[in-house]
């Protein structure tokens, strides 16, 4: 009897001791709540995304695909959301606020493009807008701040030689393919959509990116930052490195497979049909920076932004801090 009593209890023991450890696996189980912003940032992020509608992603996702950066600013701030993809001169702005966050990535390059309406071929160069009225999205961020940049850069007052009109990409691509705008800066996939619907009236008169270098900046236009809640960072150091490997290996399916990519990229609704996306996804420059090699991809640029208007990043350059070490 109590030989029996002693297997009955190591039994007991037993389950005991397997429910408990089991029930420390669910408590480290982790959702990462993830946001991306529509447009190249989403679409780079798109077969992590549609991975993760299927369950075959290593994380479990939580995701949203935000329409503006104020959404994710306030995700980061309230903690609804733990890794976000945003502009990056906006994550330099949260940083400089003390919200605690760190820069894990870095996403696409330059992603503008300067459109002419009209079946014109008049703008060939920067130094073309002179006199023009230049309809573009973004004040207050990157795009303001490169297009005022490379206005400067190329002789022109942004204030006097030049009228700049901020405005809803949707509209603006209205009223180039109708002809009431003459001249406009979109980004992709934006300014992929306006070109397409156009019928051939719309064309892509200056890539922002290649004027960049054309100045000869030694940075690269780095309009996307992936960053992370510091907390969340060090609560959950294998989901952040998990996730990296996942993000990377989504935008280099993206860059890689671009019909299929744009068959996840329009049925997630990030872009209004599979035709946009396919002709989208090479324009986006999509790339996947981490580590050391992040403050020197970008540190020329927040440069740039600081002198053409410190408030720009949030009053001041980056500490070592605001740059996540693996």
């Amino acid at each position: 009897m109590k030989h029996s009593m002693h297997i009955t209890s190591f039994a007991a023991a037993l389950a005991l001791a397997f429910s408990l450890s089991a029930g420390c696996a669910a408590e480290e189980s982790v959702t990462v709540k993830f946001g991306v912003l529509s447009g190249p940032t989403g679409i780079g992020a798109a077969k992590l995304l549609t991975d993760s509608d299927s369950g075959e992603t290593a994380n479990s996702y939580d995701y949203v695909i935000a329409s503006d950066n104020s959404e994710i600013v306030s995700g980061l701030t309230t903690g609804e959301l733990d890794v976000a993809c945003m502009a990056s001169n906006t994550a330099l702005n949260l940083y400089n606020q003390d919200i605690d966050i760190q820069v894990i990535a870095l996403g696409t390059q330059g992603v503008l493009h300067i459109l002419e309406s009209g079946s014109s071929e008049e703008i060939q160069s920067i130094s073309d807008l002179s006199g023009k009225t230049i309809y573009t999205t973004g004040q207050g961020s990157n795009p303001e701040y490169i297009l005022r940049y490379l206005l400067e850069s190329s002789g022109l007052d942004p204030d006097t030689d030049v009228e700049i009109v901020f405005a809803d990409a949707s509209e603006i691509s209205v009223g180039l393919i109708s002809g009431e705008i003459e001249t406009a800066m979109l980004p992709v996939p934006a300014a992929t959509a306006a070109i397409l619907q156009s019928s051939g009236t719309v064309r892509d008169a200056i890539d922002v990116n290649e004027a960049w270098e054309e100045i000869g900046e030694d940075s690269s236009l780095i309009m996307t930052a992936v960053v992370a809640r510091t907390e969340f960072i060090e609560e959950y150091p294998e989901v952040i490195d998990t996730f990296l490997s996942e993000y990377e290996a989504s935008i280099e399916y993206v860059n890689t497979n671009v019909d299929e990519a744009a068959e996840l990229v329009a049925g997630l609704g990030i872009t209004p049909s599979v035709e946009i996306a396919a002709a989208a996804i090479p324009q986006c420059n999509l790339v996947f920076i981490s580590g050391e090699d992040m403050k020197p991809a970008i540190a020329d640029y927040y440069q740039v932004l600081y002198d053409a208007n410190p408030d720009s990043i949030g009053g001041s350059l980056p500490d070592d801090g605001y740059y996540y070490a693996e």
